[in-house]
């Protein structure tokens, strides 16, 4: 079931041609509304290959963003999310300390990550594709990303939720990320391709 798509048809007769006339799902147009992303519960993850030969994972754990969605029409639907950059963890306290420095985020200068959607549509079912800008330090370039919509519910505490899960890759020096070093056999220490990872929980607000 998509989460903007599910409709029921009904046929009018208007002078003597059937007419099709699309109803909205009840269900789908009661999840219109603005949504809070939970930090507690969402993640924004990254994967980059490591001298060629393995992944690097690493997460931003403080993050916090804003969703509205439509029922009724997708592309009236809208992200807004800031990511704090000193927040990256990759489990090395060394790398990380290196990732919040001048050779690549330069955290001090530009602490906040942040994406601000242009545009959402639905691509089949439960896939959807949005797009917007994304801005690391000081460049802000577009980005599309391509999520599933997880379900809907009502937690314990009588919080309505709704969970999408989504990726995407970025070209790092695309947004000026361009610190590398060389290896003796070939190649360089960390890739250019970089994937993103989405895992977010949203409550509805009142």
């Amino acid at each position: 079931m998509g989460l903007f798509t599910r409709r029921n048809q009904n046929v009018n007769v208007q002078d003597g041609a059937a007419v099709a006339t699309l109803a909205v799902d009840p269900a789908l147009a009661a999840l219109t509304g603005d949504y809070v992303i939970d930090p507690a519960h969402s993640s924004i993850g990254f994967t980059v290959r490591h001298a060629m030969v393995t992944n690097v994972r690493g997460a931003f754990t403080d993050h916090e963003g804003t969703l509205h969605l439509d029922g009724a029409d997708p592309a009236r639907s809208t992200a807004s999310i800031d990511v704090k950059i000193a927040s990256v963890d990759t489990g090395i306290a060394d790398r990380d300390g290196h990732l919040r420095s001048g050779d690549f985020f330069d955290a001090e200068t530009f602490p906040l990550m942040t994406f601000r959607s242009t545009e959402a549509r639905q691509l089949g079912g439960d896939a959807y594709r949005i797009t917007g800008e994304l801005t690391i330090k000081d460049v802000t370039r577009p980005l599309s990303i391509d999520l599933e919509f997880n379900g809907s519910a009502t937690d314990p505490y009588g919080n309505e939720r709704v969970g999408f899960e989504g990726s995407t890759e970025i070209l790092r020096s695309d947004w000026g990320l361009t610190w590398n070093a060389a290896l003796e056999a070939g190649g360089v220490m960390v890739s250019d391709k970089v994937k993103l990872t989405f895992d977010i929980s949203a409550i509805k607000q009142a």
